[in-house]
């Protein structure tokens, strides 16, 4: 079974719509009907993320799509893992046939130390394990490290087809392309192979793809892939690509913000996608309203429960894997109009968007 969406505006007029409109539209939503959920690397709060089980999980929640982050292997395979460094969240460290890969690698203008899935085949990624990359706070989770393998987009794909299926209603996907400008200078152009996976996979339900770097985001435009467009923007710093290009003049995350910034942005992209402590200064929140202003949706960026991750003000006993005034940190997200929101743990993304 496949699903129709309903033939709304935004496909009889579509020179009426905005891209926000049309993004939204993609997901049988409008402006007024509150923020999408995504499931931010599935559902990891309960399973160690990027997991086939975590993907389940989060559908089965109800979201109203995924997200996976892709980066490649030494043979060109799109891997889902938030990170090239694959020590945190895999068993690679315990193998002692790969004790050798482990190197030191500046990405994004960081120094890590460990292993980089560009130094390996997808056969050789394939037997290593996943782990709770933050196992002090989700036990919980980390009780189901070394029960799956990782994941190539192409599974992915198919996995939220065939779910959507099963829970009948569209999922979608949310594609975060990692470090494009990192792995074009070792020779891998991302856009060409998340173009040519998703050809391959004909995923009919609603894609979005987004990335901190706007250049992938134009080249995938200029390949022609059917999908929104969504730039993530930091709080501080700059887009790598920009600094990989223009050095200490390229334009900062914060330039890219003001009313000048989000112009060039329009027409450039559907929206962004920001860091949910924006939306929680009342001095930076009108972001919100000036990138509707422009026709933009805005994202925004992970809304989590444990206190490890609220701001202070939201923060209560019980340590850093305790659950603050989550709800109360949330209901100041949703009421900045927002027109989607990443969580961990899916069911309370869902079941709080549902009131």
């Amino acid at each position: 079974m496949r699903f129709e969406r309903s033939r709304d505006t935004c496909d009889e007029y579509p020179e009426r719509v905005s891209p926000r409109e049309r993004l939204l539209a993609a997901f049988d939503r409008t402006p007024d009907d509150g923020p999408i959920v995504i499931g931010h690397r599935g559902a990891p709060g309960y399973r160690p993320e990027h997991t086939r089980s975590s993907y389940l999980l989060a559908i089965e929640s109800g979201v109203d799509a995924v997200e996976p982050d892709v980066v490649v292997s030494r043979d060109g395979v799109l891997v889902v893992r938030h990170d090239a460094e694959i020590g945190e969240t895999t068993d690679v460290a315990t193998r002692p046939e790969f004790a050798d890969r482990r190197t030191r690698r500046v990405i994004d203008g960081i120094e890590l130390d460990g292993w980089f899935t560009d130094d390996f085949t997808w056969a050789e990624l394939a037997t290593l394990r996943c782990r709770e990359r933050i196992p002090a706070l989700r036990e919980a989770s980390a009780r189901f490290d070394g029960a799956e393998p990782m994941l190539r987009l192409p599974d992915l794909l198919a996995l939220v087809a065939a779910a959507s299926d099963r829970v009948g209603r569209e999922v979608g996907i949310v594609i975060e392309v990692k470090h494009a400008a990192h792995f074009a200078a070792r020779g891998w152009d991302l856009a060409a192979l998340v173009a040519r996976d998703l050809a391959a996979a004909g995923f009919s339900g609603p894609v979005v793809i987004e990335s901190f770097e706007q250049g992938v985001l134009t080249a995938l435009q200029q390949r022609g892939v059917a999908a929104s467009y969504v730039y993530l923007v930091e709080a501080e710093g700059a887009a790598a690509d920009l600094i990989a290009a223009d050095g200490e003049d390229a334009a900062t995350y914060a330039s890219q913000l003001t009313p000048d910034g989000l112009d060039a942005l329009a027409g450039q992209v559907d929206g962004i996608s920001v860091d949910k402590a924006l939306l929680l200064d009342p001095a930076r929140r009108r972001v919100v309203a000036d990138a509707h202003a422009r026709g933009l949706a805005v994202f925004t960026w992970t809304a989590r429960p444990e206190n490890a991750f609220l701001s202070e003000r939201f923060r209560r006993g019980g340590g850093d894997a305790a659950f603050g005034d989550w709800r109360g940190e949330w209901r100041e997200i949703w009421g900045s109009g927002v027109d989607g929101v990443f969580v961990d743990h899916a069911e309370l993304g869902v079941g709080f968007a549902r009131g």
